[in-house]
C-alpha cells in the first residue's frame, strides 16, 4: 500500500513538473524574437521540453512533448495550400506533433553518455540529445516543406532548396541553442538530481 501511494506521488510529481516545463516553453515561445512568413521562428522553448526529458526520461518528455504540440496548434495553426484532408493531417503530423512531441525524446539519445561519471562525457550526452532532437525537427519540416509547401517556392527554385533554406534559416539558430543552452544548463544543474555536478 505504502509502495503504491510512493509511486502516486511520484507520478503526480512527474506531471506536475511536466506541466510547468510545458508553460515555460509556452512563454518562452512568446518572446519577440524573429519570425518567418509562412510560420517557423528562432526559439528557445524547446530548452524545458529537452531538460525534461534528460530528467524524467523519453516517456515523460514524449508526453510533454504532446501536450507541446496540441498547445502549438491551438496557438497558431498554419493550414497548408492544399487544403484536403490528407494535407491537413500530414501537417498536423509533420508540422506539430511529430516535430514538437519528439523533442521529448532527447533522454533516448543521451542515455548511452548518462552512465559516466565524468562530465565531460555526460555534457556531450546532453549535447547529442539536444542536437538529435533539433535534428528531427528539422527533417519533420524539411520533409513537409518539400510535400505540402511546394507552391511557395519562388519559380526557378527547386522545391527540396527552398525547404532547406527556408527551415534551415530559422532551425540552424535553434539547434545551436538549444545544444548550447541545455549543455550549460545540465552541466551546472543536473537534471536528474537537480545538484550540481561535481
Amino acid at each position: 500500500m505504502k509502495e503504491t501511494q510512493k509511486n502516486r506521488r511520484k507520478h503526480l510529481i512527474a506531471m506536475a513538473e511536466g506541466a510547468i516545463m510545458v508553460a515555460l516553453a509556452i512563454v518562452l515561445d512568446l518572446l519577440p524574437l524573429p519570425k518567418w512568413p509562412q510560420g517557423g521562428s528562432v526559439s528557445i522553448s524547446a530548452i524545458p521540453i529537452i531538460f525534461f526529458s534528460l530528467r524524467r526520461g523519453s516517456k515523460w518528455g514524449l508526453g510533454a512533448g504532446t501536450v507541446y504540440a496540441v498547445v502549438q496548434m491551438i496557438m497558431g495553426f498554419y493550414a497548408p495550400p492544399a487544403n484536403t484532408v490528407w494535407a491537413l493531417a500530414a501537417c498536423v503530423l509533420l508540422d506539430y506533433l511529430f516535430a514538437f512531441a519528439l523533442l521529448g525524446s532527447a533522454a533516448f539519445f543521451a542515455k548511452p553518455f548518462m552512465k559516466s561519471e565524468n562530465i565531460a562525457i555526460r555534457s556531450t550526452g546532453y549535447a547529442v540529445g539536444a542536437g538529435a532532437v533539433s535534428l528531427i525537427r528539422f527533417l519533420c519540416s524539411f520533409i513537409s516543406g518539400i510535400v505540402l509547401w511546394d507552391s511557395y517556392a519562388p519559380d526557378g527554385v527547386a522545391v527540396w532548396y527552398y525547404s532547406l533554406t527556408y527551415n534551415g534559416g530559422y532551425m540552424l539558430p535553434n539547434a545551436l541553442i538549444a545544444v548550447v543552452c541545455t549543455t550549460l544548463l545540465c552541466t551546472a544543474v543536473d537534471p536528474q538530481t537537480l545538484k550540481r555536478l561535481k
